[in-house]
């Protein structure tokens, strides 16, 4: 069996590693955007990054270890990113390893053209197989859900769109949070999204002409 100080340190050195290739994309803004990976189920302890960090750089300090509460669990002065919430509830009700979010023009831009839609569904394109859909009339739907500046409430609001066909959601004007059972599957999925975001807003940009 893995020690648990072991599985730390693997989780640690994967997420590591989602971040520096996120980083290499521009995905972090501004320090924006958040990431975390499951260390254990029972009790729940995840890593996740440590507020207002350059997320360009890798140190020590990187990322902190929380509890069911997105409290730290060692204590110390470092602080978790203030939506550590967010994957808190993402870990109670699914099977999800990882959850990743990030802020890009793309995904804020799409959040806002179908924002009053409450979702936006794409349909018989390649990358939609990235979530494990072959059908060849597919389709993905990621739903929209407004920006609350009262985190608890904004992770009870994601949490209410989750269900076994749901793998991110959208956050108006605010960015993208998505999961997978580890963290190559959570980044497949981030990667997908913003093909498919970047997609329509190419595609719509020609229909103008």
């Amino acid at each position: 069996m893995t020690s648990l100080s072991t599985l730390y340190t693997e989780r640690w050195q994967e997420l590591a590693e989602i971040k520096d290739e996120l980083a290499e994309r521009d995905w972090f803004p501004g320090t924006s955007g958040n990431l975390s990976i499951k260390v254990r189920d029972e009790p729940l302890q995840f890593l996740v990054t440590a507020s207002g960090k350059d997320k360009r750089k890798r140190t020590p300090e990187d990322f902190i270890l929380v509890d069911e509460n997105s409290l730290p669990v060692h204590g110390g002065t470092l602080r978790p990113s203030a939506e550590t919430v967010l994957h808190q509830k993402i870990y109670q009700k699914t099977n999800a390893g990882c959850s990743l979010h990030v802020h890009t023009v793309a995904n804020n831009v799409i959040s806002e053209l179908y924002g009053d839609e409450g979702r936006i569904t794409f349909k018989g394109l390649e990358l939609i197989k990235a979530f494990n859909i072959w059908e060849e009339d597919g389709e993905i739907t990621i739903p929209i859900i407004d920006n609350l500046s009262d985190l608890p409430a904004l992770a009870e609001l994601l949490a209410e769109q989750i269900t076994d066909q749901t793998y991110g959601v959208l956050i108006r004007n605010h960015g993208i949070t998505v999961w997978g059972q580890n963290g190559f599957e959570a980044k497949k999925h981030l990667e997908a999204f913003e093909f498919l975001f970047n997609y329509q807003l190419t595609l719509s940009s020609f229909k103008k002409f």
